[in-house]
């Protein structure tokens, strides 16, 4: 049976906590691929302003372009915002009926699982895996794949507006949209 994970988010921008994380759930679980989907606007996050979903998706494409296991489907950018997991999961499962779908989150959104749209329909569909970056051993009742990063998109948003090096903490082609697009000028919060 074909294993396929989704890692959905705002990708704003993408960065190597999530490459780092996304690599390892694709090995620990066996996947045959991780399909990154950007969200148009994620419904937690709708007081967000967001880069242009074009540029984000550019960011997305150079970052993953030569990396095997990898795909991209821009999906929830067509669509009208916001983006909802479960109408994602739906499109993916018609496409790929026999697959088992993993969805990665992000520990940040395990607190808030069950307000998503339509949670019980789409906990029938896929099977969670909390990516944990932090430091604290946070216990959840979904497999977990750890890793200590301190790399967040909120900081390197910061660290760009500040005029500080993003060197290591995105991919070297990200590095070079952000500066060319001259995104992030401004803090954030």
């Amino acid at each position: 049976m074909k294993k396929i994970g989704i890692f959905g988010g705002t990708f704003d921008p993408i960065h190597h906590g999530h490459l780092i994380l996304a690599r390892d759930a694709l090995e620990m679980l066996d996947l045959e691929t991780v399909i990154f989907i950007p969200a148009a606007a994620s419904p937690h996050k709708l007081d967000q302003q967001l880069t242009a979903p074009d540029v984000r998706l550019e960011m997305l494409r150079a970052a993953i372009e030569s990396e095997p296991g990898f795909g991209l489907d821009p999906m929830e950018l067509r669509r009208t915002s916001p983006s909802y997991a479960v109408d994602t999961i739906e499109a993916l499962r018609r496409r790929e009926p026999d697959a088992e779908l993993f969805h990665l989150i992000g520990e940040d959104n395990v607190d808030r699982l069950g307000t998503w749209h339509r949670f019980a329909e789409l906990s029938e569909m896929v099977q969670f895996v909390v990516l944990a970056r932090s430091k604290v051993k946070t216990e959840y009742p979904y497999r977990t794949i750890r890793r200590h990063l301190d790399i967040s998109a909120t900081n390197i948003r910061n660290r760009v507006a500040m005029g500080h090096s993003i060197r290591y903490l995105v991919p070297p082609p990200v590095e070079n949209i952000i500066r060319d697009r001259q995104l992030y000028r401004e803090p954030q919060k």
